[in-house]
Order: C-alpha cells, then sequence, then structure tokens
C-alpha cells in the first residue's frame, strides 16, 4: 500500500523541508541524489518517494532527470538552505549552550526545527556569534569554512598528524551511535591526531588521540574528515 505524502498547509512544508533538507545532505557527500536514496535515508517506500518527488516537481521544488536522479531547483535549493541552516544553528545551540551530547543534539534539533521561526533561529545564531559550522564541523549554508582541504582519516599514511574537522552527515544519519562513541574517544573537531602504524591482519586504523592509541575501523575513517599537518 501507497502512503500518501500530506498535501496540503503544515504538513505539505514539513514534506517540503524534509526532502530538500535529505537532498541537500545526500549530494553533498555522495554526489547524485537518486529515490532509492532517499527512500533509504528517510525510511519510506520506494513508491511513496516516487508520489512525492512528483508533486515537489509539480510544485517547481525540484527536478527529475532521465535517469531518475533528482537536482534541486533556485527556489529548492533557497528551502535546503533555510532548512539546513536552522538545523545546524540549534545544534550548535544544543551543545555549546545547553550541554547536550553530539547525539542528543542533532535529534533534538530535528524535533525543534519543525517549530522554530526564522526571527527566533536568526536571534540565537546571533547570540552566538553567527558560527560558522555545527558541532560536526559540517558548514553553516552561507558561511566559508573555516578550515582548508581536507581528506578522510582512512586515507592517511602511518606517521601523518591531522586535524579533526568534520564528521560525515551519512555518518549522523546512519549510524548515530557512532557520533556518541566519537564523542566519548575524544575525536572531536579540532583535535588533532596522529595515525600509527596498523598490523596488516587487522581492519583498523590505530590513531592517537591525547596521548591514547584507539582503534578505528576502515569503514568509520572514511566518515572523518581532516586536515592533515
Amino acid at each position: 500500500m501507497v502512503e500518501k505524502p500530506a498535501s496540503s498547509g503544515r504538513g505539505r512544508d514539513e514534506t517540503v523541508k524534509h526532502y530538500v533538507e535529505t537532498m541537500f545532505y545526500i549530494r553533498f557527500e555522495e554526489g547524485r541524489v537518486r529515490p532509492g536514496r532517499l527512500a533509504e535515508w528517510m525510511g519510506v517506500s520506494a513508491p511513496t518517494v516516487t508520489v512525492t518527488l512528483q508533486r515537489l516537481a509539480r510544485d517547481g521544488w525540484l527536478d527529475i532527470a532521465e535517469d531518475r536522479s533528482v537536482t534541486l531547483t533556485s527556489q529548492g535549493e533557497e528551502a535546503a538552505n533555510e532548512t539546513v541552516r536552522v538545523h545546524r544553528v540549534l545544534e550548535r545551540w544544543l551543545t555549546d549552550v545547553l550541554g547536550f551530547d553530539w547525539t542528543t543534539a542533532d535529534m533534538e534539533a530535528q524535533s525543534l526545527a519543525s517549530a522554530m521561526s526564522t526571527q527566533v533561529a536568526e536571534r540565537l545564531d546571533e547570540t552566538m556569534g553567527h558560527p560558522l559550522t555545527c558541532p560536526h564541523g559540517n558548514v553553516i549554508p552561507g558561511r566559508d569554512a573555516p578550515y582548508g582541504t581536507l581528506v578522510a582519516l582512512s586515507d592517511l599514511e602511518p606517521g601523518a598528524q591531522a586535524d579533526v574537522r568534520r564528521i560525515s552527515e551519512v555518518a549522523e544519519h546512519d549510524a548515530p551511535d557512532l557520533l556518541r562513541e566519537l564523542d566519548s574517544y575524544g575525536l572531536v573537531t579540532g583535535k588533532r591526531v596522529v595515525v600509527r602504524q596498523a598490523d596488516a591482519s587487522v581492519h583498523a586504523i590505530p590513531v592517537e588521540v591525547d596521548g591514547q592509541v584507539r582503534a578505528i575501523g576502515a569503514d568509520v575513517g572514511r566518515f572523518i574528515w581532516v586536515e592533515p599537518v
């Protein structure tokens, strides 16, 4: 049975926000956005995504290509930037001011964003001095990244030093427990790390953080973006 997408009022607005925000994240992390990935990310059926995308295309939020990949229109881009901006400002407020951990802040921001007016979001942003990134290092739309070229932690050679700058949005969404684990390890944005020599028989990256060596799975290492020293 195909679930019916919301068609009017507040429900329609939230559907638009949810889709354009998700497309923003997938495009940034993975490039091309396809319906199947949207369905997987949002936890809904493929038919639901298809029907909703057709409606959003009709209303001018996105375009659907012949290969079924989707791109945001200028209208959709503006909505995505605003939605992501509010979410990331809220995450920053929840962690820096209220002291929530990464994972909790991400979940609470998702709940609060739907009820947050632009005026209140702007005031929060102003009181925090207009931060450039969310707590995980992802740039707030409209601002410049406070770092240079980044590489995945998994691509560093033994002996390399680097500063943690960004945790992938894919990790935030697909593996929320990973955020809590990285936080407990001290693998947070701004932290200096050193890659140590790995045991060839172990599929993990030994990373020294604050004098302690932690074994980070190679698959996890591709979600952690660092700036080599």
